[in-house]
């Protein structure tokens, strides 16, 4: 009976140490990938702010009949996206609270964009002295 104890005694210490070890391994991992998809989010809301203002910047300059179309993926934690006066501000929910990404451009930029994720079509016309933006 001495022996068989023994060994259920040694065999919850192995198990004891083992969840010892994981359960900050895990944590960790935790902390990581979360703060990697934020990072990734952040990047590509960057991109898209870049992409708009240069379509924007490039469309003005070509004049009033001139549009373009942009196909982007807006990323799953988006809180708003807004579109004022020089601006493109994308309002970022992280681990960390509410960042914002913000892009200036030369000209004018009015309309909206959806924050709900996915890809998206964002129309750039030019007008008299402004972009007009739209996404559907």
């Amino acid at each position: 009976m001495r022996k068989k104890s023994q060994v259920s005694t040694e065999y919850m210490m192995i198990i004891g140490f083992a969840t010892v070890i994981s359960l900050p391994l895990l944590i960790i991992y935790y902390d990581f990938t979360s703060s990697s998809r934020d990072s990734v989010s952040a990047n590509q809301a960057l991109q898209i702010a870049r992409n708009i203002v240069d379509a924007s910047e490039s469309v003005y300059y070509l004049g009033k009949p001139s549009q373009t179309i942009l196909k982007v993926n807006i990323p799953n934690n988006v809180e708003s996206i807004n579109l004022s006066n020089r601006e493109v501000i994308f309002k970022m929910k992280t681990a960390s609270g509410i960042n914002e990404i913000v892009q200036v451009s030369a000209v004018n930029i009015t309309g909206s964009i959806s924050q709900s994720s996915g890809i998206h079509t964002i129309t750039i016309v030019a007008s008299d002295n402004s972009v007009q933006i739209s996404s559907n």
